[in-house]
């Protein structure tokens, strides 16, 4: 509220030059300038409401490219993608663990089968827990602190070739 405060006493002149300014952004973004979608930045998930993010996975010199919902928040992460029914190829969900920290998923009210691919601080895969089975409150541990976990559809990392040891950029 303190900052609110002051930046409102400096005046119409300053809420004059910021309209200005976004005036000139959206007409900008009107006349086709701007970059598209996919790189222009977190666009919101229409199920979950998070933002979704570019995310790369680099196998062998290939690079295979993700649009994936961030949950940042524990609530987000508790929530993960539970009752989601579907979820398309080139889609999932990161969960960055910043300061890293060992992780272990489940899949407690997941519908859909999910790899769960945990990435170590170095940014490479350090495991994957393949196919995990729907609704299985099984533990599914990493192999030591990660600083993230991505959740791709069920048998996708296989099928791209994705294994320990490549590197996963957000």
């Amino acid at each position: 509220m303190r900052m609110a405060r002051s930046w409102l006493g400096g005046g119409a002149a300053l809420l004059m030059g910021l309209a200005a300014v976004l005036t000139a952004c959206s007409s900008q973004a009107r006349s086709g300038d701007a970059a598209p979608a996919a790189t222009a930045g977190p666009s919101v998930h229409p199920f979950s409401g998070l933002p979704v993010i570019d995310l790369v996975i680099t196998h062998e010199h290939r690079r295979h490219r993700f649009r994936v919902e961030v949950a940042r928040s524990q609530a987000e992460q508790e929530k993960g993608l539970m009752f989601r029914t579907t979820m398309a190829p080139d889609e999932g969900m990161i969960f960055p663990m910043p300061g890293g920290q060992p992780a272990s998923f489940w899949m407690k009210n997941t519908v859909i089968p999910l790899d769960i691919i945990f990435i170590g601080s170095d940014g490479r895969i350090s495991n994957i827990a393949a196919n995990a089975v729907p609704y299985d409150e099984t533990p599914l541990p990493s192999k030591g602190a990660v600083s993230g976990v991505l959740e791709l559809n069920g048998g996708r990392a296989a099928q791209l070739g994705i294994g320990p040891g490549d590197m996963v950029k957000w």
